[in-house]
Formats: C-alpha cells, sequence, structure tokens
C-alpha cells in the first residue's frame, strides 16, 4: 500500500476540512497516480470531494465508525478487519490511502511507500501527515527537481519504507 499527500513544510495537511492549498500540477500528479486504482480514506475526506462524491474512476472505500454510512457508491468498512477483507480481494501495489489526518496514522505502518509533495511553506493548520522525516522506519528514496506555483517553491518526494 502506498500513502498520497500534499504536505507545507511542518507536515500539514489540512485546516478545517480542506487541503491548505491546491497547485495544478500535484492535483494532475494525484489523479494521474491514483487513476484506476483504489483509494482509501476517511469519512470527512470523501465529505470534502464535490458534493461529498467518491472519486471518479477509481474504487473508492471509505473507513469510517459510523455504520449507516452512505459513501454514495464508495465501498464502506468499520474496522481494520474489515478494510483487510475488502483490501485482499486487489493487489496492494495498486491501494493508495488519501487521508485525512486519523486515516494516514491508522495505515501508515501498513505501507511501503509515500508519494509526498511537500510545499517549502509554513501554513496554519488542523490536521498532520505523519512526519517521515523523524521516523526511522523511513528513507526519502527520490527528489523531484524544485517547482513553483506562483511564488509558492515545491518538490515531489518518495519515501520507502525500509
Amino acid at each position: 500500500m502506498k500513502l498520497i499527500a500534499a504536505v507545507d513544510k511542518n507536515w500539514a495537511i489540512g485546516l478545517k476540512g480542506k487541503l491548505l492549498v491546491s497547485i495544478p500540477e500535484d492535483m494532475k500528479f494525484f489523479r494521474k497516480t491514483t487513476m484506476g486504482h483504489v483509494v482509501v480514506m476517511g469519512r470527512k475526506t470523501l465529505e470534502s470531494f464535490p458534493g461529498g462524491r467518491p472519486l471518479s474512476d477509481r474504487v473508492n472505500i471509505v473507513l469510517t465508525g459510523n455504520k449507516d454510512y452512505d459513501a454514495k457508491g464508495g465501498r464502506v468498512v468499520n474496522s481494520l478487519e474489515e478494510l483487510d477483507e475488502v483490501l485482499s480481494e486487489y493487489d496492494s501495489d495498486e491501494v493508495y490511502v488519501i487521508g485525512g489526518q486519523s486515516i494516514y496514522e491508522l495505515l501508515c505502518d501498513r505501507c511501503d511507500t509515500a508519494l509526498i509533495t511537500k510545499v517549502n511553506y509554513s501554513y496554519q493548520a488542523d490536521a498532520w501527515f505523519p512526519n517521515l522525516d523523524k521516523d526511522p522506519d523511513w528513507e526519502l528514496a527520490e527528489e523531484s527537481e524544485e517547482s513553483t506555483y506562483f511564488d509558492l517553491e515545491y518538490r515531489f518526494l518518495t519515501y520507502k519504507k525500509h
């Protein structure tokens, strides 16, 4: 399984249920990378999408404690055991964990790759991604050239668990 996220320099990912920044190149990368694959998310992440609808052309799996939750076409699971059962139907290389904070924290140890868009800016935030730079189990494996979007500098980073 892989993690995919856009983070700021402090590993922040969101504020009040919204992404901190929308960079077209990052959105394109996310779409291209996850298209045709499985995405795992929490309820609040699904509800942050336009119309609260699952992402098109992907298998959307929503992990929530709410047993009556309607994911509008996404698959709902209520426990890690149930998630494991559903994910056993898929190649784990095709599964992307897309947030939010509690889902990243819950599933980080089960992943072997993290695709991180790191923005060189510090935002006000209330949700974070686990800091892989401080985790001895993870190492930076690849780093793109720096890109800019208006005055924002960012890089695409790939972390591998060893």
